[in-house]
């Protein structure tokens, strides 16, 4: 999961520019400004650039060694990114067109959730827990996704293996918009779940339309585009 992680932070950094060299090295000692030549501790800048909307650039092309600017990205660069974003593999805990299998779950609200009662909706099921770092660096991307479609149609649920106390501290801080389930490690195990983050999309008769696992450049924006196509269909 690390591995995975630190490669979408580092394609995040380096396609800001081709000039960056290989000697350049994106860590805790890294310099990182913003146009006003502030810099930015780790903790900060390494959380902007995992909302997937940040970018940088070296601050000298020929040497970028001396350091890299912050830069919010445009509306229209996040669109033509997302346009862009290579299709994740597939995870391989799911078989495409499988039915998913039936389930009754609860939210930390006492929301209930049964696969028979969804049918007729769309449905997007996280896998995740607090401690898993692509998992916390997507969701500001995933908050983003909710937004966009309507809760009638679409159902967000994030299935968590942390205990209901864990989850509310954290979400004091860290907000996610999706319908958390607390305590699902039976529920993940159960569907053969062994990494994190791992997404399923339901089509409306609970069939599953696409499936990934780790956080990867094209998870947001295929999350996305297969819901709009499952939409039109």
């Amino acid at each position: 999961m690390r591995l995975i992680f630190f490669s979408l932070i580092l394609f995040l950094a380096v396609t800001a520019t081709a000039q960056t060299t290989a000697k350049f090295k994106l860590d805790e000692n890294a310099i990182v400004v913003d146009s006003t030549g502030y810099r930015y501790p780790y903790a900060i800048w390494i959380g902007l650039l995992r909302t997937g909307f940040y970018k940088l650039k070296p601050v000298n092309p020929k040497n970028p060694n001396e350091g890299m600017v912050m830069i919010r990205m445009t509306e229209e660069e996040i669109k033509r990114r997302e346009e862009n974003a290579p299709k994740p593999k597939e995870s391989p805990f799911f078989n495409t067109g499988n039915t998913f299998q039936k389930f009754k779950l609860k939210d930390m609200e006492g929301r209930k959730y049964s696969l028979n009662d969804l049918k007729g909706k769309i449905v997007v099921i996280n896998f995740w827990f607090i401690n898993c770092a692509p998992c916390k660096a997507e969701i500001p991307q995933l908050n983003k996704l909710v937004k966009e479609f309507n809760p009638d149609e679409v159902v967000f649920i994030a299935v968590a293996l942390d205990r209901y106390s864990e989850l509310k501290d954290f979400l004091k801080t860290t907000p996610f918009d999706y319908h958390i389930i607390d305590d699902g490690r039976y529920f993940a195990q159960g569907n053969g779940v062994k990494s994190y983050p791992t997404h399923v999309v339901l089509d409306k008769e609970s069939k599953i339309y696409y499936h990934t696992t780790g956080l990867a450049t094209g998870t947001g924006p295929w999350l996305k585009r297969s819901i709009q196509e499952l939409l039109k269909n």
